[in-house]
């Protein structure tokens, strides 16, 4: 019965976080990093945008342990049913998830060394590039996203319940 309870504890964590961070979450981050913009017009030196931009790393590493919650969820419920075929696409989440991080970090934190408000690059036009991550953290997002959501499915779905198509012992086929 604990593990019952520990695995409906994790779906009530894993289906809200899953909802609120992941899907809800970018939208939120995105209208902070709008409202950041107004600060580089300000700037003047490059040790005054240095320092904005690495103002941001905090703000940065804790988006990305709020967006592992989903992620911490997998693999507690792991732990609590461990299934090798499951214990494979959990690796691959979390490999993915790490690759996206690193992404995203690289995206938020290029973007905010990119303009100083006269539009004079203070540091190398390659910080340019990070503009594009977002398009590849899209195409690594929806493989993660999708199996993520069908193995948080697999695991807070009763495995006590029979299967819809299931035919129940006492009825009979004839």
């Amino acid at each position: 019965m604990t593990r019952l309870a520990a695995r409906a504890l994790l779906a009530v964590v894993f289906w809200p976080s899953l909802f609120f961070f992941w899907f809800l979450g970018p939208f939120v981050f995105f209208l902070l990093s709008t409202t950041g913009s107004e600060v580089c017009p300000r700037l003047e030196t490059r040790a005054e945008f240095l320092a904005a931009a690495n103002g941001t790393i905090l703000m940065l590493a804790v988006q990305s342990l709020v967006y592992a919650v989903p992620i911490l969820c997998l693999v507690f419920w792991q732990r609590l049913a461990p299934e090798p075929a499951r214990a494979r696409h959990i690796v691959t989440c979390v490999k993915l998830f790490a690759v996206t991080v690193v992404i995203g970090v690289l995206w938020a934190y290029g973007s905010s060394l990119v303009c100083d408000g006269y539009g004079q690059a203070f540091f190398s036009p390659l910080w340019q590039w990070t503009s594009f991550l977002p398009i590849v953290n899209v195409v690594i997002n929806v493989p993660l996203y999708v199996l993520t959501f069908s193995l948080g499915r697999a695991f807070s779905t009763r495995e006590d319940m029979p299967a819809d198509d299931a035919v129940p012992p006492d009825q009979d086929i004839t």
